[in-house]
């Protein structure tokens, strides 16, 4: 390996707040031109998609908008989901002060939506319903992409030169180690279901409640280790005309 790519490997990684700052500097950045689809198989009629081109950080003012794309995929009842699509932006707005600037507004992104998913989660709970839902959110903001999710719906960014990156953590127990240790160190169990005989079968639950998630919004009876506190990621996107992104 030459010096020259050594030297290269060793250049530490810029920031992402930087690399916002610089975009917002430049006052001839054009915003990303958005296209979109859904498409979907109906299984139980539990899922949701929430489609929102025309969201605005400052009400009224077209030079502030942004996209929103949400799935929500229930389990158990409608309730969670249509609730959690109802009330979560609304719940991320208010999380975030009015008048801050758009860099301020994308750094304080996804503690919002940490916050909101929270809110939501507990203000569903008072409902007393037992649905719970799945919910991944993505924002889109400019060249700026916000992902939050709970549960195992995934968010996949698919560049034009081929390269996929998962943009979620799949809060299943069966695949996700972390998520298991969190759950049985906090107190949980996580176990197959039991059938006549002491026969094991199915996909690892989290007991009580027999929940394969570790992270949803509503699940009331489900206790206290299935939490509402998302997976974020934040990335920028590159602005070359020729590059093509697909999520």
């Amino acid at each position: 390996m030459s010096k020259a790519e050594l030297s290269r490997m060793k250049q530490p990684l810029v920031p992402l707040a930087t690399l916002i700052g610089r975009e917002l500097r430049n006052g001839k950045t054009e915003k990303p031109f958005v296209k979109y689809g859904q498409a979907g198989l109906a299984k139980k009629g539990e899922d949701y998609f929430l489609i929102k081109t025309d969201c605005h950080r400052v009400p009224g003012d077209s030079s502030t908008s942004f996209s929103v794309f949400a799935i929500l995929d229930g389990h158990n009842g409608i309730s969670a989901a249509i609730f959690a699509k109802e009330n979560i932006i609304n719940n991320v707005m208010s999380a975030i002060p009015q008048g801050v600037s758009r860099e301020e507004w994308l750094q304080a992104l996804p503690r919002a939506l940490v916050v909101a998913f929270v809110k939501t989660d507990m203000e569903f709970q008072k409902k007393g319903e037992t649905s719970g839902t799945t919910a991944t959110f993505v924002i889109i903001d400019g060249w700026t992409v916000t992902v939050a999710s709970v549960g195992d719906s995934r968010c996949i960014l698919d560049t034009q030169g081929g390269v996929v990156s998962l943009l979620t953590v799949d809060h299943r127990l069966e695949e996700n180690v972390e998520e298991r240790e969190r759950v049985t160190a906090s107190g949980g169990e996580v176990g197959r279901l039991n059938v006549f005989g002491g026969n094991e079968v199915g996909p690892l639950r989290c007991w009580p409640g027999g929940l394969c998630l570790s992270r949803s919004i509503g699940d009331t009876d489900a206790g206290e280790y299935i939490v509402p506190i998302p997976h974020f990621k934040q990335v920028k996107l590159s602005m070359l005309a020729e590059t093509n992104y697909s999520f």
